[in-house]
């Protein structure tokens, strides 16, 4: 089908183009992205030097007809976790790169001279220029600037002063649609970026061959299922279109299990100002946009416009997690407050997961008080954006910052901040968090789906039965769809509709002519985890790294639940 790999080695400023390897033809997202970094990554090697790689793939379905299916992946070495890394993002890039019939784009190596550079790919292959201009500049002016020059229709990755800066919690920010940012946001992909002198990536698919359907009529068939499927389940075609992920605010809050003041309590005291359903009405008085999509082609549509009182943009996918960890783990009242948080991290390029929990760990710290929404603010958008020896400090993440202050108290596995689901009251995300390749990352196996939402069946979240096991199926589950270039919420259907599911994998067979089942699909899943843990043991992981922090021991209100999984339960995890 004439697709490619485009390789950029900034070490000699020279790139490359080849045919797609037999044993990467059936890859695509994060199993392409894993399959490259565990080839050709040295695990033991440091993760800001010339060994390391970076990786773009779009998924399987990204570019298609497909709804939701506009996903990037990024692979590298993680800078945080000093494990392997995929974090995967909406935007206009996925879907110009497949269009561009370009599978993977590998940059390796670190130039010779200290300037910066930009990378460009359209048609005509690759371009390397040494660029300065936007040194030092902000996602949003690199952005929106590159747009009004090349047309809204480029796809642009970026990175802010945190990236520049090698921080360990800087992410990569995505143009989306509108001009607005999308972020590869966990693991220090940013840094990886900055380490290659790259500020930003443009691809432009004007003329470019576009992809091919070896089955157009059945793709048709099975992407109306998909889409039916998406739009019917009350998760993804109601809860999410209306409220957005923060709709998880009342319902975790309800549950006990959203932790707040980091992660001292189950609830918090102050949800109607920050929950999902305030931010709605705030957003629709102000003439912002409650449901937007992160890229073209999103049916589920869970993002929004954020604007402040005056009407002007403040921020785009503001998500429960950014929500969760401003307003309860820092115990922060003010949704403006930490709309303008959200704005600064996305402009400075930090991870707002880790950006949330750094922060409340500096609040633990006595760095800033408690619910202190303005200083929180100034110390991402002065401190943490002139890389100030505080920023420095705060940029490289909440294990950094707890260790610097010398605290027990820090919620991190692997290095990486723990998001919004306390794992003493939903025991089966605490699996996730333990076991996940990727450190403590929801996404990896979101056992809330069932824990809570009751989706694909029910499993109390409070008892230790069955929770091993419900987290390894969803991890199976995710890194197979992680491969897909499909929004991770399309897991709510495809739990509960099997004619969802089964739509997913015709799809795949349709778009190259192949003939999976179901059982293939398990098994692409569990070649992925497998490749991902492989990596990290010989990285130097143990299973001792396959635990929370300690401080779980001590029960949470209102349950006054513990952390009660034995290192030889977690540790059956793997037994697959």
């Amino acid at each position: 089908m004439g697709e490619k790999i485009i390789r950029v080695n900034m070490s000699t400023l020279s790139t490359s183009t080849s045919t797609v390897p037999d044993e990467w033809a059936g890859l695509g997202g994060r199993g392409l992205t894993s399959t490259i970094v565990a080839k050709e990554v040295p695990p033991t090697c440091e993760p800001l030097g010339k060994y390391n790689k970076l990786v773009f793939a779009p998924g399987l379905l990204t570019g298609t007809a497909a709804a939701n299916s506009g996903r990037l992946s990024a692979g590298f070495k993680s800078p945080l976790t000093g494990g392997i890394k995929e974090a995967n993002a909406g935007g206009t890039a996925a879907q110009n790169l497949v269009r561009l019939a370009i599978k993977a784009v590998i940059i390796e190596g670190i130039p010779k001279e200290d300037t910066w550079y930009s990378i460009h790919i359209n048609k005509d292959g690759v371009t390397i220029s040494e660029d300065t201009e936007f040194s030092g500049k902000g996602n949003y002016e690199v952005i929106r600037t590159l747009s009004e020059r090349l047309g809204k229709k480029i796809g642009i990755l970026s990175i802010g002063p945190a990236g520049e800066f090698r921080m360990a919690a800087a992410n990569i920010s995505v143009k989306d649609p509108d001009c607005n940012i999308r972020s590869h946001g966990r693991g220090g992909g940013g840094a990886v970026m900055g380490s290659k002198k790259i500020k930003y990536i443009t691809i432009d698919d004007t003329g470019g061959p576009g992809l091919t359907i070896a089955d157009p009529e059945k793709f048709k068939q099975q992407a109306r299922i998909f889409a039916k499927a998406l739009l019917d389940h009350p998760v993804s075609g109601q809860g999410l279109p209306t409220y957005g992920t923060n709709v998880l605010i009342n319902i975790l809050n309800e549950a006990g299990g959203l932790p707040t003041k980091n992660f001292r309590y189950g609830t918090v005291d102050h949800p109607e100002k920050i929950c999902g359903e305030t931010m709605h009405d705030v957003i629709v008085a102000r003439g912002g946009n409650p449901s937007h999509g992160c890229h073209a082609g999103c049916i589920i549509k869970c993002s929004q416009m954020y604007l402040n009182e005056k009407g002007e943009y403040v921020t785009s996918g503001f998500e429960y997690e950014t929500i969760w960890g401003f307003g309860c783990a820092c115990n922060i009242s003010d949704l403006d407050d930490i709309a303008l948080c959200d704005n600064a991290m996305d402009d400075v390029g930090i991870d707002s997961i880790e950006g949330a929990v750094l922060m409340s760990v500096a609040m633990e710290a006595g760095i800033l008080p408690w619910g202190d929404g303005k200083e929180s603010y100034r110390l991402i958008n002065e401190e943490i954006r002139k890389a100030t020896p505080l920023g420095r400090i705060l940029g490289n993440g909440a294990g950094f910052v707890g260790r610097a202050y010398g605290l027990t108290r820090i919620p991190v596995v692997k290095n990486q901040g723990i998001p919004a689901y306390d794992p003493r009251a939903v025991k089966g995300i605490g699996i996730t968090y333990a076991t996940s390749t990727m450190g403590a990352d929801h996404t990896a196996g979101y056992t809330i789906a069932t824990n809570i939402l009751k989706v694909g069946g029910f499993v109390d979240p409070l008892q230790k039965e069955g929770q091993v096991e419900l987290s390894r199926n969803l991890q199976i589950a995710t890194a197979a769809v992680d491969s897909t270039g499909l929004c991770i919420f399309v897991a709510f259907p495809a739990l509960d509709i099997p004619a969802c599911f089964e739509a997913i994998y015709e799809m795949i067979n349709a778009r190259y002519g192949l003939n999976l089942t179901a059982d293939d699909v398990v098994a692409l899943g569990k070649q992925i985890l497998k490749t991902e843990h492989e990596f990290n043991l010989a990285a130097g992981f143990t299973n001792k790294d396959d635990r929370l922090p300690e401080f779980f021991e001590e029960p949470i209100p209102p349950h006054n639940a513990v952390w009660d999984m034995t290192g030889e339960e977690i540790d059956e995890f793997w037994n697959f």
